[in-house]
């Protein structure tokens, strides 16, 4: 059995999951302060891959990255880089449709978090920069937690746009997905029940994980009001 797939998918999955983690805890951090209109609109502009079909990101991705196109044309041309067709092509596929679930679970830990703690910071002379990492984050860190965890299992499950940006290539592109698929295709259903077992598994590892920071976090709460009514 070629365990390659798995170490693609595992590779796509982690450092598209890297990506999205910064990228989407700042975009939440900066739209949760915008008002209400100007949040309205760009939540719909960086939702929209959710909803989606994956096979029209999948399009738009190649009408902004493929070879004839020009930003792909450009990078090809300048840096020698092809942006479609090889394994890290995945990671971009990955990145979009795994950013909204990071997004829309930070930025519900962002509005649920009390600014009088950041007012405070700022009375003491704390700067917004110390107050983001030193208060903000670790108060909703429960909340970003469970956003990269689904991310990275939205990451790794995904089949639609990876396929249509990397395609299947034994060895070079293949991950789980696109192995299972073309493995059904060809009859190896032996082969592509084991592939299945495997997914299920690192999914169910995926799910535990996110059930037990919601128990966690639940926890935590009760802790601070039977805290606060003792006060």
């Amino acid at each position: 059995m070629d365990w390659y797939p798995l170490f693609n998918s595992l590779r796509i999955a982690l450092i598209s999951s890297v990506i999205v983690f910064f990228t989407g805890i700042f975009a939440a951090y900066y739209i949760a302060r915008l008002n209400r209109a100007a949040k309205g609109i760009l939540d719909v502009v960086l939702t929209l891959p959710l909803v989606l079909p994956p096979t029209v990101v999948g399009y738009f991705l190649l009408v902004l990255l493929g070879t004839r196109r020009p930003l792909g044309m450009w990078v090809m041309e300048h840096w020698g880089v092809k942006l479609v067709m090889t394994w890290y092509s995945g990671i971009f596929a990955a990145a979009v449709v795994a950013f909204p679930l990071m997004y829309r679970t930070a930025r519900g830990a962002f509005e649920s978090f009390d600014e009088t703690l950041a007012d405070a910071g700022k009375t003491l002379g704390l700067s917004n920069t110390w107050i983001f990492w030193h208060i903000r984050m670790p108060a909703c860190r429960q909340g970003i937690l469970a956003g990269a965890v689904l991310a990275f299992a939205r990451a790794l499950g995904e089949y639609g746009a990876t396929s249509m940006l990397a395609g299947y290539t034994p060895g070079k592109t293949a991950t789980i997905s696109t192995t299972v698929y073309q493995l059904w295709r060809t009859d190896n259903e032996a082969l592509a029940f084991r592939w299945v077992m495997v997914n299920l598994a690192i999914s169910a590892v995926v799910l535990l994980t996110v059930n037990m920071l919601e128990r966690r976090e639940k926890r935590l709460r009760s802790r601070q009001l039977s805290g606060g009514r003792g006060d």
